[in-house]
């Protein structure tokens, strides 16, 4: 028995021995070149390396703890690295490898209803996101030749944006005001309003702080909005370096479903946090700074943001909502004149409305959408065609009636309608309009119906028109909807039966 154990034993090293013996013969092992740099010094969100020579423009290198930094700076004698991680451990004379990639991130189904950071990692407490594929945060603006004119509406659900300035599927619309003016209601009302037409929505916050974050996701969520949303947040508190990367993280994200042939929409919020972030690692890295101590490339920063957005010929639709905050309404500042020159169009939101309960806020002689009644419904020209004239007029006149008592009727008369007019385009907050039901409330507005209503009623009577139009005219909002347009008999029949429904009311 002993001998036959000690038989297997040998038979089994003899085998083991062979096969080394055939790994050795077949393996030829093969230098590996690994370039190691090393920290040199550590500054807020960024850090100085030396020993990379042949370190690429934005490439990531990886830091002790499993960190990483992405190449903004190549000098002669050292780099600037910018930290997408906290500094916290590192320091000088610790050892830095180059990953020979650039600066990649998750994108896919998976991220749908997600809260994640700009590298793709969760915030949400959730699990882990499953995905494989991966791409670049820089990618190149779609050529000319592949992209297809602006002409389908992306509807937002709010009247005065859809009737006066309304935005098409590719567009890239700015919205700007002042602080605390309704500028985030604005675009997550935009947000809200796609429930069911198939539109995927991102929505990144940059420098934002988490409370209000959290604020955002809860009224998503509330709405119903987080299932065809994914938010990337780069917090107030995070690193300059992810603040900056965070709006080109989220396109990404957002160009993988255009690519599906998906329409969407990106929200960023807001691009005059990301031009600080922008200015403070510029200012850090020793870089020249220009007007306002912004670097004099921050132009090339946006507009190479912003061009990603389009409708392409042969695929879906990008469309952009880039927030920018003023200051004492200087829309004339560096920041808000360069976004006005690199976007299709601008969304005013003023104080003075604000302030005056005129929600939305929209400033409707300072807002103006370049691409216009292209993208409109036809059904909104028959009905909302001189709206905007004379709305703008009634604003004239409402400043300087201030000066007389004494008007004539004409006068009197403009200023009574221009009243109404801005009491229709009030709106609650996340209480989208559908399309038809605008249409209803402008045809009512134009034609003066509401002439005789008192301003205070202006909301139930609009109220009164929503609920025929959702009603009593089912097929004729379905046709409005498909984009038909809508014929004399079917307007002069929706006047009387809204004249009809008014009167009903008052009495």
């Amino acid at each position: 028995m002993r001998e036959r154990q000690v038989d297997q034993l040998k038979t089994a090293l003899e085998d083991t021995i062979g096969v080394l013996e055939r790994v050795r013969e077949s393996h030829r092992p093969a230098p590996r070149i690994e370039e190691i740099g090393q920290i040199s010094s550590i500054g807020r969100g960024i850090a100085w390396i030396t020993g990379l020579a042949l370190l690429r423009s934005e490439e990531l290198v990886e830091l002790p703890g499993n960190r990483f930094g992405m190449a903004l700076n190549l000098d002669a004698e050292r780099t600037g690295i910018v930290l997408l991680d906290r500094e916290e451990g590192l320091e000088a004379g610790q050892e830095v490898h180059r990953t020979n990639s650039v600066m990649q991130v998750p994108v896919g189904e998976a991220l749908l209803g997600r809260v994640v950071d700009p590298l793709g990692r969760p915030l949400d407490g959730k699990d882990a996101i499953r995905t494989t594929d991966r791409r670049p945060i820089e990618r190149d603006a779609p050529p000319i030749m592949d992209r297809s004119a602006v002409t389908v509406p992306l509807e937002t659900g709010v009247l005065v944006v859809d009737a006066l300035i309304p935005i098409g599927r590719g567009q890239r619309e700015l919205i700007l005001g002042d602080r605390q003016t309704g500028k985030t209601a604005l675009a997550l009302a935009s947000i809200i309003n796609q429930k069911g037409k198939g539109i995927v929505c991102v929505y990144c916050a940059i420098g934002q702080e988490n409370s209000t974050v959290a604020k955002v996701v809860a009224d998503l969520e509330r709405h119903g909005a987080m299932e065809y949303t994914t938010v990337v947040v780069a917090a107030g508190n995070d690193t300059p370096g992810l603040n900056f990367v965070s709006a080109y993280s989220a396109t990404s994200m957002a160009e993988y479903f255009m690519d599906q042939g998906a329409d969407v929409l990106i929200v960023y919020d807001d691009l005059t946090r990301h031009a600080r972030s922008y200015r403070e690692l510029s200012l850090l890295l020793r870089r020249p700074p220009a007007r306002e101590a912004v670097p004099g490339d921050i132009f090339y920063i946006h507009s190479r943001l912003l061009e990603r957005s389009a409708n392409l010929v042969k695929g879906g639709s990008l469309t952009a909502l880039p927030i920018v905050e003023t200051e004492a309404q200087d829309i004339s500042a560096y920041i808000p004149t360069n976004l006005i020159s690199i976007t299709d169009g601008q969304i005013y939101l003023s104080p003075r409305l604000f302030e005056e309960s005129m929600l939305p806020a929209v400033d409707v002689g300072l807002s103006v959408s370049r691409v216009g009644g292209k993208t409109q419904l036809p059904a909104y020209r028959k009905v909302a065609g001189d709206l905007r004239l004379s709305y703008s007029q009634y604003a004239e006149l409402e400043a300087f009636a201030r000066f007389g008592t004494r008007l004539d009727e004409p006068t009197r008369k403009a200023l009574e309608r221009g009243r109404r007019v801005r009491e229709v385009l009030k709106q609650s907050q996340y209480e989208p309009v559908p399309a038809s039901e605008q249409v209803g409330i402008l045809l009512a507005l134009t034609s003066g119906l509401f002439d005789s209503v008192a301003p205070d009623d202006i909301r139930a009577a609009k109220s009164v028109i929503r609920k025929i139009m959702r009603e009593n005219q089912s097929g004729l909002s379905r046709q409005i909807a498909s984009g038909e347009e809508l014929h004399e008999e079917d307007r002069s029949s929706l006047v009387t039966e809204f004249r009809a429904a008014l009167a009903r009311k008052d009495n």
